[in-house]
């Protein structure tokens, strides 16, 4: 059997393998059967998913799946991916699920688990989760088939937990925000929680249809945030991708704030309060060279990770950091939330402008970026251009060309058939023909 879990979870487009009703059904089952080995009676698992029209099949294949080894499944309907987490932990529940491709488009989706602590599922045991669905797995008895039942009030929940790390001495009123939900699980929550605690709201992207996620809005498509920030002459913009939990600011004239300038502001700001642990900050391989410069420069450490929230946190948990987060925009904050939380971020972000007095556009300036490209090249199932004898040489050459001054990176997508080729230097011309060279023999070798 291949490989199912990538970077985060099992994800795919919907009805085709592995992102299907039937897959999702022995998934359901296998992982109901590794969380109630313990021999207690009485197992939950919560259950959330994003504005995708395939939300509704996989629903009901993984509630099927569960109910069949004993687990009852407590249904949260659309909610943010961090909500998961939280309600998992708050429920007392042995797992929890959410159904999301994240920022992807409409047609694909996805499956991520929770543990009982509210994190994310570590390599070793979405390992052993694969060969339970390899191997198959027995139903319960029928006297012992779990319950399913529908809970109505697990959005406003959440939003009391977002609300409760704001500052409790400060609002919003005065603030005009944009916040983009990208059509996606965050379309009521963000703007409620906004409103309520002071905001003028101007929302974009809160009109699910089942294929309207991440279309032309949200954190991989700003421009139309940008558009209103400037239309309403609003502080400050908020886009969030597909299931919240990323989110890319824009400032009051429309330019973009990546999780990167993000994290350099809270990581200052943090460590001034002796609130930042062990004086570091923990982010992927793809952030900029100029957040680790910024840092260093402070006497601060960036500790990087593999590419994904999941590894992100993995560090933060194993280092006893807790501040932490991707380009992106995945941001973990782990003395309020478990994974990575785009509304929480967000009004981080807000709580910092009105202590400062500043303008976003002057928290969002932290450093200057080294030039950095990235460029995909994509693949078909069963290929490895990478392993190709022309590739390893290109990428030598490119990594000759690149030393010094610059880093390459190159690597497979985790939740996408993509090659990603980034590069970081301070000659930007010489670092585009080194990232072409790698591009261009990784195209050679996909077209074969």
């Amino acid at each position: 059997m291949d490989k199912l879990f990538g970077t985060d979870g099992v994800r795919g487009m919907a009805n085709i393998h592995p992102m299907t009703a039937e897959m999702a059904l022995r998934i359901g089952a296998a992982v109901g059967r590794y969380f109630s080995r313990d021999g207690s009676s009485v197992h939950r698992v919560v259950i959330g998913k994003d504005t995708r029209l395939s939300g509704y099949m996989f629903e009901n294949a993984l509630t099927a799946g569960l109910t069949s080894t004993g687990m009852n499944v407590l249904l949260l309907g659309p909610v943010p991916t961090p909500a998961v987490g939280l309600l998992t932990r708050s429920m007392r529940a042995d797992l929890g699920v959410m159904i999301s491709a994240s920022h992807n488009p409409a047609a694909d989706n996805g499956i991520k688990f929770f543990g009982p602590d509210g994190f994310k599922l570590s390599d070793q045991v979405e390992a052993e989760i694969e060969a339970l669905i390899s191997g198959g797995v027995s139903p319960v008895d029928a006297t012992e088939i779990g319950r399913a039942k529908r809970i109505d009030d697990g959005r406003f929940r959440y939003i009391e937990r977002v609300k409760s790390s704001f500052p409790r001495q400060q609002s919003l009123d005065g603030l005009k925000v944009v916040v983009d939900c990208a059509n996606g699980a965050g379309h009521r929550v963000a703007p409620e929680a906004l409103w309520e605690l002071g905001a003028t709201v101007i929302p974009v992207g809160v009109d699910p249809n089942g294929h309207n996620i991440n279309d032309g809005c949200g954190s991989t498509h700003p421009q139309l945030a940008a558009e209103t920030v400037i239309a309403h002459g609003a502080d400050v913009g908020i886009c969030l991708d597909g299931d919240a939990d990323r989110v890319i600011l824009l400032d009051e004239t429309g330019k973009i704030g990546d999780g990167d300038q993000f994290m350099a502001l809270m990581a200052a700001r943090w460590a001034a309060e002796g609130r930042l642990a062990n004086n570091a900050l923990v982010a992927t391989v793809m952030s900029n060279l100029g957040l680790e410069h910024f840092l260093n420069n402070k006497g601060l450490h960036l500790e990087r990770t593999a590419v994904g929230d999941r590894y992100v946190v993995e560090r933060m948990r194993a280092g006893g950091f807790n501040l932490g987060g991707e380009q992106s925009g995945h941001i973990v904050m782990s003395d309020y939330a478990t994974t990575g939380d785009g509304l929480m971020a967000g009004l981080q972000f807000l709580a910092e402008m009105i202590r400062s007095g500043q303008a976003a556009s002057t928290l969002l300036n932290n450093f200057e970026p080294v030039p950095q490209l990235l460029k995909n090249v994509r693949f078909s199932a069963g290929q490895t251009p990478l392993d190709s004898a022309s590739v390893k040489a290109a990428i030598a050459q490119a990594e000759t060309d690149l030393a010094g001054r610059g880093r390459l990176l190159i690597r497979k997508s985790g939740t996408e058939p993509l090659v990603r080729v980034m590069a970081e230097h301070e000659d930007a011309a010489l670092m585009e023909r080194a990232v072409d060279r790698v591009v261009d023999a990784v195209a050679d070798a996909v077209a074969g």
